[in-house]
């Protein structure tokens, strides 16, 4: 899959699902699987702030829950209201995703206007995985 439309449609569609009365920053995300499965994550706020849960690792665990650990990419789409600007994986999911991802991980952004694609290894250079721990 190189037209990610359809992956970044998905987004949206899991974008309707969040759960975010305090921030009203609702974010959605869809990870594609390299076995084309799609899972879909929104987040999830939780009055105990630290509780909260974003968009990416809800698809990420929902798919590794599922048996499936080999991703090719993730569509994230977030805004308060509509869509304005790129919603970059905060810090937390980063490191989630270069647990579970490669460092090739496609990474793609929309504004509503425009799409702009990274890898996981552009957007999280100097990461801390398991090579680190051995």
């Amino acid at each position: 899959m190189t037209d990610y439309n359809d992956l970044i449609s998905q987004a949206m569609t899991a974008r309707e699902n969040s759960y975010s009365p305090y921030s009203t920053f609702r974010v959605g995300s869809a990870v594609l699987c390299k076995d084309g499965r799609v899972y879909l994550g929104c987040n999830i706020e939780n009055a105990s702030y630290g509780e909260t849960v974003c968009a990416e690792r809800v698809a990420i665990f929902k798919a590794i829950s599922d048996g499936n650990r080999d991703f090719s990419a993730i569509a994230i789409v977030g805004g308060i209201n509509k869509i304005t600007d790129f919603a970059f994986p905060c810090g937390a999911c980063r490191q989630v995703l270069c647990e579970h991802c490669a460092p090739d991980l496609k990474i793609i952004l929309y504004n509503g206007n425009e799409t702009k694609i990274c890898t996981l290894g552009e957007l999280f250079p100097h990461s801390f995985g398991k090579s680190d721990i051995k």
